[in-house]
């Protein structure tokens, strides 16, 4: 199959507006599961969901957490400017960012653009009782990304150094929750758009299918022998970048950042490098995985920079029929790949893995590491509809039209999907 040749519009179906989940229900692990088993589709309550895993397998999650990355700015002029977070740019670690005094810097969208053409956004509140005033400056000849339009880069200072730019986005940031709910961010958000696991601050959107989740059933899991570990990918706003091209292949996908510990190879590597993906996320990070450790087949020397994985690659790179890429003749297999990057991470003394990943997941992609698949149900014509096809073909269609046809809630605060090909 010529992957950058599929038609956008082979994946669409009809989405009532009324199907789109606009709140989530008040127990999380109540939501509907639809559960595809070898081509047969039944429905259950997410809650019961450990009963259908094998026990003895691996579960991974993505523990990212969701920050108040919206901030906003009133003009003298009355002008209110809306400042979104994109992607740290001084310090551009995301642990380090949060913990930042005094001044820091970010690439941002920025609505209301036309309204600051120049000057110094101010805002002052008071955190835990002291005075604090915020400015924002706009360097417009520093830009990055194209997601939903340019991001520029902004610095911000603060006059209170005892106040961590985390504290200011708790203090005065709001909620980005998908644009697609056509509502205003409510204060409940603050606890039912974070999944119950998530743990390190970064992203922009939840990683929803996480969003089930309650310490309930992980106990249920736990209980059923299925182990569990986490990485950590900072989901961007690009997930909710539709696809406007007519092929896929003019399509560019978004960049994200990926935290994986070495105690979560040596698991994979204890379960067969075989594992259940909680999200698209995780997929989109387990799969990267694989050809990170193709990269350090080749250069063992490789820069954390360098193992960043291109979106075509997975196509591009010369593979067999299986999808493992071909290296000095020979296919590079799974459990080769990630114990190169565990002797890699060995040899330089690293606890973990921090790249990055533009992998784009369609039909003719070969899964490497993921064979189970909790997710929601995506909007048409996306990429995440693409990734879902990749796992279970055109099947992905009798799952639509059954949770369609049994009032199945769809997208973020929607139900579930339980995919076993």
């Amino acid at each position: 199959m010529d992957t950058k040749s599929i038609h956008i519009s082979d994946f669409n179906y009809d989405l009532p507006e009324e199907r789109i989940a606009k709140f989530p229900l008040k127990e999380r692990d109540h939501s509907k599961m639809l559960v595809y088993r070898h081509g047969e589709i039944s429905d259950d309550i997410f809650k019961n969901i450990a009963g259908y895993l094998a026990p003895g397998s691996l579960m991974v999650f993505n523990n990212t957490r969701v920050i108040q990355a919206r901030m906003h700015f009133r003009k003298s002029t009355g002008a209110l400017i809306e400042v979104f977070l994109m992607e740290p740019g001084e310090p551009s670690d995301y642990e380090l960012m949060f913990q930042t005094t005094g001044h820091c810097a970010w690439l941002c969208m920025v609505g209301n653009l036309k309204k600051w053409k120049e000057g110094t956004l101010e805002r002052q509140f008071d955190i835990r009782g002291k005075h604090l005033t915020l400015t924002a400056t706009m360097d417009r000849n520093r830009t990055g990304g194209t997601v939903g339009g340019t991001n520029y880069w902004v610095d911000f200072n603060w006059d209170n150094p005892e106040v961590t730019f985390a504290d200011i986005l708790e203090a005065v940031g709001e909620l980005p929750i998908p644009p697609y709910l056509n509502r205003k961010t409510e204060e409940s958000d603050k606890v039912t758009y974070q999944t119950v696991y998530s743990k390190i601050k970064g992203s922009v959107a939840a990683p929803t299918a996480g969003l089930h989740f309650t310490d309930r059933v992980l106990a249920d899991i736990d209980a059923h022998g299925i182990e569990r570990d986490e990485l950590t990918l900072h989901v961007g706003a690009g997930t909710f970048k539709p696809v406007k091209s007519v092929e896929i292949s003019g399509h560019s996908m978004h960049t994200e950042y990926i935290v994986v510990h070495r105690h979560t190879f040596n698991r994979l590597l204890k379960h067969g490098c075989k594992a259940i993906a909680v999200g698209t996320t995780s997929v989109r990070t387990l799969e990267s995985l694989y050809y990170m450790g193709v990269k350090l087949q080749s250069n063992p020397e490789a820069t954390e920079e360098e193992l960043h994985v291109n979106q075509w690659e997975p196509y591009d790179l010369p593979h067999n029929d299986d999808g493992l890429v071909i290296v000095d003749g020979k296919p590079v297999t799974v459990e080769q790949s990630i114990r190169n990057i565990v002797d890699w991470l060995e040899r330089d003394g690293l606890e973990a893995l921090h790249s990055s990943t533009q992998i784009i997941i369609a039909p003719g992609y070969k899964y490497k590491i993921v064979n189970v698949l909790v997710t929601n149900f995506h909007q048409p014509q996306s990429t995440l509809l693409l990734l879902v096809s990749a796992f279970i073909g055109d099947n992905w269609r009798r799952v639509y039209d059954y949770a369609l046809a049994h009032d199945f809630r769809f997208l973020s605060y929607g139900d579930c999907n339980l995919l076993m090909p």
